[in-house]
C-alpha cells in the first residue's frame, strides 16, 4: 500500500506514505469505539466517542443492504449519545424509494437471462456488493464476468489489505493499446496474465460474457463490434445537467450497437429528451429519509448535526435541536 509500481524510474512520481500509528500510542481524554456499518463500499465505519459526553458519528451508511444488521448494531450502541453527527445524502430527495440488493439481484438476473448476445453491466467500480451480485449472476447464466485492468488493480490493492483474492471468478478485458501503465504491466499482467481476454475473443463468443464497463469504457465497443445484447445501468441517477447530457450520448452509442437498455430510458420533458431512471436496478449506498428518521428517533440525541448533505432544511423542519454548521465552523459541547 506504500509502493507505486514503477516509482524507481528517474522521472517517476514517488508515493510518499503518511505516518500511521495505533490509537493506544496516544493519551486521549475520551474513548473511541468503531463500528463497521452497511454501505456499498467496504470498510465504512461509524464511531462513538465517549468522554464527559458521548458523540456518535454515522459516516456514510445505509439500512437496506446485505449487512444492515451491522448498522442496526451501531444504532443500539449509540443510544446514549448526546450528539449525533449524521449523514443526509438522500434527505433532499422528493420521492425516496428504498430498493434492496435482493431486488437489484433479481431484476438484473432476469435482464441477463432474457438477453442474447453481449451483456454490459455499468455500476460503480467501488460498489463491491454489486460486483458480488454480478459474479453470482454470471455463474447462474454460464457467462464469464470481465472487468477492466484498473478494476483488477483495485481488487489487488484490497487483497493487500485483507488477504482475500477476489479474482477467481473473473477475467480481465485486454484493452487495445500500444503502451501500458506500470501498475498494469508490473502487477496485473504479472499476476493474472492468463486471465486476459481480447476484444476478438469476446466478439466471437458475445453470449459468454458480462462486461463491467462504465460510461468511459464504451469506446471499447468499437473493438468488440457487438451486433446485439443488453446494457444494464445499475448505479446512481444523474444529478446535474451535464450528467444528463452524458446519458443522451450514451443512449446513442447503445442504439448504434443494437443493445437493449435496462435501468434507464429516454423521455421527453418540456420538448427536450432527458434520461429517466427505472427502479429496481440500483440500491443506494445511503440511508433513506425514512431510515434517517428511525435512526434519530432510536438514538434520541440532544443535538443533531447533519453532514454530507445539501438538505439541512429537512432536518431542521423535522427535528428539534438541529445545529447546521458551515465550512470551518465549530460547535462547543457544554
Amino acid at each position: 500500500m506504500c509502493y507505486k509500481p514503477g516509482q524507481e524510474g528517474k522521472n517517476a512520481k514517488k508515493l510518499n506514505p503518511g505516518n500511521l500509528c495505533h490509537i493506544n500510542e496516544h493519551s486521549l481524554s475520551f474513548e473511541i469505539d468503531a463500528f463497521e456499518v452497511d454501505h456499498s463500499i467496504y470498510g465504512a465505519t461509524a464511531y462513538v466517542l465517549r468522554g464527559d459526553s458521548a458523540i456518535a458519528y454515522t459516516g456514510d451508511f445505509r439500512m437496506h443492504g446485505k449487512h444492515a444488521e451491522k448498522s442496526r448494531e451501531f444504532v443500539r450502541k449509540a443510544k446514549d449519545a448526546s450528539v449525533l453527527i449524521i449523514e443526509g445524502t438522500r434527505a433532499g430527495r422528493g420521492e425516496d424509494v428504498n430498493e434492496s440488493e435482493e431486488i437489484v439481484f433479481e431484476n438484473c438476473l432476469k435482464a441477463v437471462e432474457e438477453s442474447d448476445g453481449i451483456i454490459i453491466a455499468d455500476f460503480s467500480p467501488r460498489n463491491f456488493e454489486r460486483l458480488e451480485t454480478f459474479i453470482e449472476i454470471a455463474k447462474r447464466t454460464s457467462r464469464e464476468l470481465a472487468i477492466t485492468a484498473k478494476d483488477a488493480y483495485m481488487l489487488y490493492a484490497m487483497e493487500c489489505v485483507d488477504g482475500v483474492c477476489r479474482m477467481n471468478d473473473m477475467v480481465i478485458y485486454r484493452e487495445l493499446k500500444q503502451k501500458r501503465e506500470k501498475w498494469e504491466e508490473l502487477v496485473v499482467m504479472e499476476k493474472w496474465r492468463d486471465k486476459y481476454v481480447d476484444p476478438a475473443d469476446i466478439s466471437r463468443n458475445p453470449g459468454s460474457y458480462i462486461l463491467c464497463f462504465s460510461f468511459y469504457d464504451m469506446k471499447h465497443l468499437l473493438d468488440i463490434k457487438p451486433e446485439s445484447g443488453a446494457y444494464i445501468y445499475s448505479s446512481s441517477e444523474a444529478f446535474s445537467e451535464e450528467q444528463e447530457f452524458d446519458f443522451l450520448r450514451l443512449y446513442s452509442w447503445l442504439r448504434e450497437f443494437n443493445l437493449k437498455v435496462y435501468g434507464f430510458e429516454i423521455a421527453m420533458r418540456d420538448g427536450k429528451p432527458v434520461p429517466e431512471f427505472v427502479r429496481g436496478y440500483h440500491a443506494s449506498g445511503h440511508a433513506s429519509k425514512e431510515d434517517l428518521r428511525w435512526i434519530i428517533e432510536q438514538i434520541d440525541p440532544d443535538v443533531i448535526i447533519p453532514v454530507h448533505t445539501t438538505a439541512h432544511e429537512w432536518f431542521v423542519e423535522n427535528f428539534e435541536n438541529v445545529v447546521v454548521l458551515g465550512d470551518g465552523e465549530s460547535f462547543e459541547l457544554n
